[in-house]
């Protein structure tokens, strides 16, 4: 160590580790002259030896100094050595890089300084280290000391020359260095990423392209850094590559697609309008190329649908589109599976325009790829039921287009009218709130009689006779009332002459009966005025409750609607329809004179011009004749009337007297149900009456008195009502 020590003079030692920079440099520079004259000599060991003394003895010592001299001097040596550098290069460099790394920050600046200084001189031969010196020049841009982060710039830039002008370099080596620093959220770091990111990008030879996928989730992670000029870096380095991808020939859609997907529900409202900016652009460009990503695209594309951000929102909009009107098959890859899941778990978003949408792709792919949907029917029937009770009257259509699309099929179609009485059913509220909308757009969609019949069907064989009731009363204003219905009220007015609405007559008539309002006003529609003649005779105490007025009030506004105006019309000739008459009175008869239909129906029959009663001759007096109801149902011809109701006036081969007695079963029922509920509820009130009070009442024999309010109070039996013939 002593010879190698003799080949730098004490005094110059002393200067390089001198705490003046001025005595350093001239110690660095009698360095040079001293490796010049060796390297003249070709004298290779000795300049090894003094390399090796300077890293030694200089640029590894604990003293600072000592450091600093060190550092200055292998620059020294490298200018020294000028064309001849190359080979000493692995002596030179290694100390210089790890002098970045040191604890003072003058040393850290000096290594700066030192290594710019070799590569000046060496330039492409550096490439060797540039793995080293890209990870010390990363951590060096975060310096904490200004001067440092200067000094580590000025290098930076040189060595951007360099690669730039070497054949050297390797971009597959570098994407992984890269790669593993993209994440880091320091802005000095980031800001030296990026713009290493936008030097190799604008060097042709380099494919960065290629490596996109690599860096790109780290782009987007700058996009919502704090400060504005790395937002504004990352921007414009992703606005380049768009551009590029724009105009390549052959991109990897399929890894950034997946970035893109994770990146468009970020919170920051700038990276998710890039994001779904870069998406449309996507589905344009890469078309069929991202067919195994459609249902990933699709997750992201419909919630921003519903985005606060306008732009995002049209964005989002014009790429929804454009995916659903690219033809795929599935033999192409294209999973509907998949994108019937994503569909399905949007149904349960916040949003009603996401909502939609949801719904919109589903009924396409019902149009377009029925087959494949009807397998997957079962995953998303019950989502597709719950959305019936939506807030939305927009997305409760839409769902109603695709139940009708799927009830295409005779039994899908049963299915799904079974489901929706479900429905009703359950949840009493959507029948209340939706009832109305659901049932006409699906006589719109499906064919109402074919809705009506098999709704009517199914009713008819409902065990809750309540909710039947109500149901069925529902349907029967629906029914009056909506204008989608019009074809199945004139067919059911052509009811005498018609075969078609004879046997809708029938068919509806079954379930009908839960509601004795129901069957008469389905009697008034259909022109059987007869029938509805009986049918208010054949009604009881029981029947006339709460909801049947209410029911009743109903009916009578609903007669002065221009869908009854032919029955009023009917009015002026009481000669041919003498039976319409009497069953007005009927109705008349049963509303408390105090309420307002009382009011309106008395009113409508005052109107009547008495000069048509001439012509009514027989009808009209055996049609007010008094002659009891049950002497209609009697099957001798004591006076005809038997006959002319069960034959003349069979409406056409309807057999009314089979009907009416099968109106009496179902309504004797609902009779009995309500007895046993009233008996329950007398049985639970009446055990926690006090054993004092029943006691008193057992010692206490009934008065004649009682037993006879007791009597008269008592319903009559159906027997006396029908008379001795029944």
């Amino acid at each position: 160590m002593a010879d190698a020590l003799s080949l730098i003079p004490a005094a110059v030692q002393r200067n390089l580790s001198d705490k003046l920079y001025e005595k350093r440099k001239y110690a660095a520079l009698e360095i040079e002259n001293t490796v010049k004259n060796l390297a003249s000599a070709g004298d290779h060991e000795k300049l090894s030896k003094v390399i090796d003394i300077l890293v030694k003895e200089f640029a590894k010592s604990p003293q600072p100094n000592h450091r600093k001299g060190g550092v200055l001097a292998l620059a020294a040596v490298t200018v020294g050595l000028s064309s001849a550098a190359p080979q000493y290069l692995e002596q030179i460099v290694p100390p210089v890089i790890d002098s970045f790394l040191d604890q003072d920050s003058r040393v850290r600046y000096y290594a700066c300084e030192a290594l710019y200084n070799i590569a000046k001189i060496v330039r492409g031969e550096f490439i060797f280290f540039f793995n080293q010196i890209f990870d010390a020049l990363c951590k060096l841009s975060a310096d904490s000391d200004p001067s440092v982060q200067s000094a580590a710039h000025v290098l930076d830039g040189l060595v951007k020359d360099i690669v730039t002008e070497s054949d050297e370099f390797s971009v597959e080596e570098f994407i992984p260095l890269l790669k593993e620093r993209m994440n880091v959220l320091n802005p000095f770091v980031r800001r030296f990423l990026v713009e290493w990111i936008t030097v190799l990008d604008s060097v042709p030879d380099f494919d960065m392209l290629g490596f996109l996928p690599d860096f790109l989730d780290g782009l987007f992670n700058m996009l919502s850094d704090s400060s504005h000029e790395i937002r504004q870096h990352a921007v414009s380095a992703l606005s380049e590559f768009l551009q590029e991808i724009k105009n390549s020939p052959s991109v990897d859609y399929g890894r950034m697609a997946e970035i893109l997907v994770q990146r468009a529900s970020s919170p920051d409202e700038f990276t998710r309008l890039t994001a779904i900016t870069w998406i449309n652009e996507f589905v344009k460009l890469g078309g069929d190329q991202l067919v195994r990503y459609y249902a990933d695209i699709l997750g992201a594309i419909l919630p921003c649908i519903s985005d606060k951000n306008e732009k995002i929102r049209e964005v989002a909009r014009e790429t929804n589109e454009e995916l659903r009107s690219i033809h795929v098959e599935p033999s192409d890859g294209f999973d509907v599976g998949a994108i019937l899941s994503v569909a399905k778990r949007q149904l349960s978003s916040d949003h009603e325009a996401t909502r939609i949408e949801a719904l919109n792709w589903i009924s396409a792919l019902l149009n377009k790829h029925r087959a494949e949907v009807m397998c997957f029917l079962y995953d998303i029937f019950d989502t597709l039921l719950k959305a019936l009770s939506d807030s939305s009257d927009d997305v409760v259509l839409l769902v109603l287009e695709v139940h009708a699309g799927i009830a295409k099929d005779p039994q899908h179609f049963r299915h799904l009218i079974v489901f929706l009485i479900h429905n009703f059913r359950s949840d009493s509220s959507l029948l209340e709130r939706r009832g109305a909308l659901i049932i006409r757009r699906l006589c719109v969609l499906l064919d109402a009689e074919r809705v009506y019949r098999e709704l009517s069907t199914i009713l008819e064989g409902e065990d809750n006779l309540d909710f039947a009731s109500t149901m069925v009363q529902a349907l029967n204003l629906i029914l009056l009332t909506s204008s989608e219905l019009s074809k199945l009220r004139n067919l059911l007015r052509g009811s005498l002459v018609n075969r078609e609405g004879k046997e809708l007559l029938v068919a509806l008539y079954a379930s009908w009966c839960h509601s004795p309002m129901a069957i008469i006003s389905l009697c008034l529609l259909s022109q059987a005025y007869q029938h509805a003649s009986v049918v208010i005779q054949s009604l009881v105490e029981e029947d006339m409750n709460v909801k049947f007025f209410v029911q009743l009030d109903k009916l009578i506004r609903l007669l002065e609607t221009p869908i009854f105006a032919y029955l009023r019309l009917q009015l002026l000739e009481p000669g041919r329809y003498p039976w319409l008459l009497k069953t007005l009175y009927g109705l008349l008869m049963l509303l408390p004179q105090q309420s307002g239909a009382f009011r309106i129906l008395q009113t409508r029959l005052k109107t009547v011009p008495t000069y048509s009663f001439s012509g009514g001759g027989d009808q009209i007096s055996r049609a007010f004749s008094g002659v009891p109801f049950s002497q209609y149902m009697m099957h001798h011809h004591e006076d005809g009337d038997a006959e002319d109701y069960n034959i003349n006036s069979s409406h056409q081969g309807i057999n009314f007297a089979a009907r009416l007695q099968q109106f009496e079963n179902v309504q004797n029922q609902h009779r009995g149900q309500a007895r046993s509920k009233e008996n329950y509820s007398n049985s639970t009130s009446s055990s926690s009456t006090s054993k004092e009070v029943r006691t008193s009442k057992e010692q206490q024999p009934p008065s004649l008195t009682s037993l006879s309010l007791a009597e008269n109070n008592r319903p009559p039996a159906r027997s006396s009502r029908k008379g001795s013939g029944h």
